[in-house]
């Protein structure tokens, strides 16, 4: 289905004046873990962006100290949320960013980029990977050397744009990609990614995204939208390692196993989760505790173990 760039943009501008989503479950809301959050703003080539620092409450002596005070060696985790490269909503990034703030023991930057059709590709990823560029600068509080990039959906798509404008721009510090269901190959249309065992509500909102993100249909091979298509054949060797996780009933799933097996044959998977019973998304969505949790805690391990 095509469905032309007017009609498109217009329902993405509407669909960003809707609200998030309110279906994630209490339970996964970890609630219980308190972070200290200070707003900040991070200079991009399209502009400064809004962001939220995440560390945990014991780092700092009272609320009425500056989050950024006293960091030390802490690592940096640069978040970027979903939302179909359209929707604005980073808050539902939340319970992951306090999750990581106070079980992996980093510092985690929630980034609001600028979505389409605002900023059209490749304009989102290289905001990303300028977000990442200045958060491993000398010069942050934080242990730039020390970086791991993660994303969801969209985001997920972004984090690994990054990390191959890293790896072709000489920038070694990220040591760490974390791929949540990512958007990895806008070559083939949603509708053809779909089987019966798979959800469809991707297949209705698919052709809006893409339409609005990356109006120009021939560019959708590019090696920065869909590394996991076919025509993006460029050596992997030395990418940021990563950490992908896939979801059974995701019209994405296949693109996201196709690109783990990309990455382990550049000797770059750390680890792939498949969940074969959950959703886009799922984390989000209203999973259950039992379903979320280890797959934050083995993110967290990941995450602690960036070298010292």
């Amino acid at each position: 289905m095509t469905i032309p760039r007017g009609l498109a943009d217009l329902l993405a501008r509407l669909m960003q004046k809707a609200p998030g989503s309110s279906q994630q479950s209490p339970e996964t809301s970890f609630a219980e873990i308190d972070a200290i959050t200070e707003d900040i703003e991070i200079p991009t080539r399209h502009g400064r962006l809004p962001a939220t620092v995440y560390l945990p409450s014991s780092d700092v002596d009272g609320h009425s100290r500056s989050a950024l005070e006293n960091l030390g060696s802490r690592g940096v985790y640069v978040n970027f949320h979903g939302g179909g490269f359209v929707l604005r909503h980073p808050e539902q990034d939340d319970p992951l960013c306090r999750f990581l703030a106070a079980r992996a023991g980093v510092t985690v930057l929630n980034v609001d980029y600028t979505p389409a059709p605002q900023s059209r590709f490749p304009g989102p990823i290289e905001q990303a990977y300028d977000v990442v560029k200045w958060a491993t600068e000398a010069s942050r509080p934080w242990d730039g050397a020390r970086c791991a990039v993660g994303g969801q959906s969209a985001g997920g798509s972004l984090a690994a744009g990054a990390a191959r404008l890293a790896l072709e721009n000489g920038l070694s510090t990220i040591e760490l990609q974390v791929l949540m269901y990512p958007a990895l190959d806008l070559s083939i249309p949603s509708s053809q990614k779909w089987t019966a065992d798979k959800e469809k509500f991707l297949v209705y909102m698919g052709p809006i995204f893409n339409a609005v993100y990356c109006p120009d249909e021939s560019r959708r091979r590019d090696r920065l939208i869909s590394p996991a298509g076919k025509y993006d054949t460029a050596p992997l060797d030395r990418i940021a390692p990563a950490l992908v996780v896939t979801c059974g009933r995701d019209i994405l799933r296949d693109e996201g196993v196709r690109y783990a097996d990309r990455l382990e044959q550049a000797g770059s998977l750390i680890d792939h989760i498949d969940l074969p019973e959950a959703g886009h998304g799922f984390n989000i969505l209203g999973a259950s505790r039992e379903a979320v949790l280890p797959v934050y805690e083995r993110i967290a391990e990941t995450v602690r173990q960036l070298r010292p």
